[in-house]
């Protein structure tokens, strides 16, 4: 072997310090640190990509933000959040129209001037009933939904807490089916970005801002509730939401009344 070929050969890396690459190799980078630096251009890449997965979505996200959803293009008001719940089994004896066919009346849904729920008391304000439930809505998918579950009438009324910081609104439409009711709590949760419920011409304060609702299926009958505050703001720690929603729902009690008639038993 010449010198020169010995020179050369005495330069070439060891196997162990090829783990990577040769060329890594001969700019004097052990195998070893060859390791290192490949696990750092892998979680390099993985967050440029996160990075740019992030901004796409950002940047085509057409999800409202609840700031948004407060109110419509038009004006009007709508809730930030929306849950829905099926229709229970005890309900089932009202589950079609046919076997509850007596029409509900203002009086009847809305029997006391106040409704509680722990620490929260609800005062009755304006109360309201339609023949034509496309009267108490906005928004043309939502009343074209409402006519498709046969819609015969809507029954609302506004509610302010005791202490003047809450806002409510509970509405009860009488619907053909139990079937019908359950399919529309259900589209409800897409339809109230582009339809709700209409407030009531004097309610005072209305509820605008940040609000929040839900949608109950009970037998043939569909109840909305719209909570917030009456500043309009969104709620703090100290808002106790879950109470003042069923506070606003103790108005489904006419709901039950309607099993006690038609079964004589009450529901449990």
């Amino acid at each position: 072997m010449t010198p020169a070929k010995s020179s050369r050969a005495k330069r070439r890396p060891a196997p162990e310090d090829t783990w990577g690459s040769v060329k890594l190799a001969e700019m004097g980078l052990t195998g070893g640190q060859q390791k290192i630096l490949a696990v750092l251009a892998t979680v390099v890449g993985i967050l440029l990509m996160a990075f740019v997965l992030v901004f796409v979505v950002e940047a085509f996200d057409e999800d409202p933000t609840p700031e948004q959803l407060s109110s419509s293009p038009l004006g009007q008001a709508r809730p930030a959040a929306y849950r829905a719940w099926p229709s229970l089994k005890q309900f089932a004896p009202i589950a079609d129209r046919a076997a509850d066919a007596k029409p509900l009346t203002v009086e009847e849904v809305f029997t006391t001037k106040t409704l509680k729920a722990g620490k929260v008391t609800l005062r009755l304000g304006e109360r309201r009933l339609d023949a034509d439930c496309a009267t108490a809505v906005w928004g043309e998918a939502l009343t074209e939904a409402l006519t498709e579950a046969g819609c015969t009438q809507a029954v609302r009324a506004q509610f302010t807490s005791a202490d003047g910081r809450y806002v409510a609104q509970y509405a009860l439409f009488n619907l053909e089916s139990a079937t019908a009711s359950d399919e529309l709590v259900k589209r409800i949760s897409n339809l109230y970005r582009g339809g709700w419920l209409l407030a009531l011409p004097s309610a005072e304060p209305a509820l605008t801002g940040f609000t929040e609702a839900s949608g109950h299926a009970m037998g043939h009958y569909l109840g909305l509730v719209w909570i917030g505050r009456a500043d309009g703001e969104r709620p703090e720690e100290t808002d106790d939401m879950v109470t003042l929603g069923l506070a606003v729902r103790e108005a489904e009690k006419v709901v039950y009344r309607r099993v006690v008639a038609v079964t004589g038993v009450p529901a449990a």
